[in-house]
């Protein structure tokens, strides 16, 4: 439930379309919902902007089938990350509009059709082609926010000439997600061609001493360049939050 739908619900109050009791009913659920093995956040949409998201690994498919069902009762949006082609299925029997995106693992349900913020361009863009999922998470994150977004792949530094291709874009770009594995040199190359904010992405991509992603952080984390913030690695989905976020701000 959304400030939105409260404040309809309080119209139809004061109307004398619904009753109090009826609305006490509706509300009833507010600030949580206990299913035991979890707690729904019916409030997050309503303290910070967005619905509470939910992450599949380590649940059974009959906890997040359950999870599911609760928030489209609620008309709740629902994106489940993490998500694999058996979880998609459990969830279609319940859901027919359910969307699966396979490459980012990322179930979506726009009961409310999300949310469109503005025409401002969030751009995400890869070192190598093995980066490619964890940016599809992040890409299907921001635009599941209503975002616009667009994408640019395989512009690492191997051939940074690539890169220069592309400068009218990643500058006229609000927000830029840059998603790297070996080194993760590109976030930092980015940011000192650009005066946008850039968000930091780092993979696990890479051989034995990339330490399954953690030279990239370490790279991230150290840049010399101005304007990085760094997620975890392989965390796309916290990158395309943090930039709806930021394009969301004036």
């Amino acid at each position: 439930m959304n400030s939105d739908s409260i404040y309809q619900l309080l119209l139809q109050v004061k109307s004398g379309q619904l009753t109090p009791d009826k609305a006490l009913e509706q509300l009833k659920d507010l600030p949580f919902k206990d299913l035991d093995f979890a707690k729904i956040d019916t409030h997050r949409h309503l303290r910070i902007g967005y619905p509470e998201v939910i992450y599949c690994a380590g649940k059974t498919i009959e906890q997040v089938v359950s999870i599911v069902k609760y928030k489209m009762e609620k008309q709740i949006d629902v994106m489940a990350t993490r998500a694999d082609q058996n979880v998609y299925e459990a969830i279609k029997i319940i859901a027919p509009s359910a969307i699966y995106h396979p490459v980012a693992r990322i179930i979506t349900i726009p009961l409310q059709h999300g949310r469109k913020i503005n025409d401002s361009v969030i751009l995400v863009i890869t070192a190598g082609t093995s980066d490619i999922p964890v940016a599809e998470e992040a890409a299907v994150t921001a635009s599941f926010f209503g975002n616009t977004v667009e994408k640019i792949f395989d512009v690492g530094v191997a051939g940074i000439h690539r890169l220069f291709m592309h400068l009218d874009r990643l500058r006229g770009a609000k927000v830029i997600v840059a998603v790297a594995g070996m080194e993760g040199a590109l976030p930092g190359i980015i940011a000192g061609l650009v005066d946008k904010p850039v968000i930091a992405v780092p993979t696990s991509v890479g051989y034995g001493s990339n330490f399954e992603g953690l030279s990239a952080l370490l790279t991230m984390l150290n840049t010399c360049a101005p304007g990085v913030s760094v997620v975890n690695i392989d965390n796309g989905f916290g990158a395309g939050y943090l930039a709806s976020v930021l394009n969301g701000m004036h």
